[in-house]
């Protein structure tokens, strides 16, 4: 079984909690977008700090390319909003666990372009559709699929963790709702 194709079944689960729990979040309304936006702004920042001090890098040199912190915090700011206090940062290891985090994170720019067809014109959502590399999603999976990984275990409990995060920031937003 590829590494992809391990990841997507054994993170069907988390996948599945995070999208439901997200779905609670009306992105044509105002205040759920915010919060919705607020959500991310806990996890993202602190993946992204997380896969930088691993070194990811080395495996995506284009990473600075698909960053979208700033563009999420740029969203936040321009609803007159504060970022919240992202969570703490995941811990990474290895080759294993960078892309099982990566398989979360690129992953979810796909869920965000469909989202982003909820956002009403006069919102910002720059966060979710990000220009980012013609082909990243692509070139991504080829070199995930060429990753060489021999740890799939590794690599699906990071890419959990990283769920766990989504989830645990989406529902910190729906409390304070």
């Amino acid at each position: 079984m590829s590494l992809r194709s391990a990841l997507r079944a054994q993170t069907a689960d988390c996948h599945a909690k995070v999208d439901a729990h997200f779905g609670n979040f009306s992105l044509s309304d105002i205040r759920d977008y915010k919060a919705f936006l607020r959500a991310h702004a806990r996890a993202v920042p602190s993946i992204e700090s997380a896969l930088e001090r691993t070194g990811i890098i080395r495996l995506l040199p284009d990473w600075p390319e698909r960053r979208r912190t700033s563009l999420l915090l740029a969203d936040i700011a321009a609803l007159n909003e504060l970022p919240p206090q992202p969570l703490l940062q995941p811990e990474f290891h290895d080759d294993a666990s960078l892309w099982g985090a990566l398989y979360v994170l690129e992953g979810s720019k796909l869920g965000g372009a469909m989202l982003a067809k909820a956002v009403p014109d006069h919102l910002p959502s720059s966060y979710l559709s990000p220009q980012g590399p013609k082909g990243a999603m692509r070139v991504f999976m080829k070199r995930l699929d060429a990753s060489g990984v021999d740890d799939i275990a590794g690599a699906v409990a990071a890419a959990r963790d990283v769920f766990a995060l989504f989830l645990k920031a989406a529902q910190l937003e729906l409390e304070a709702a």
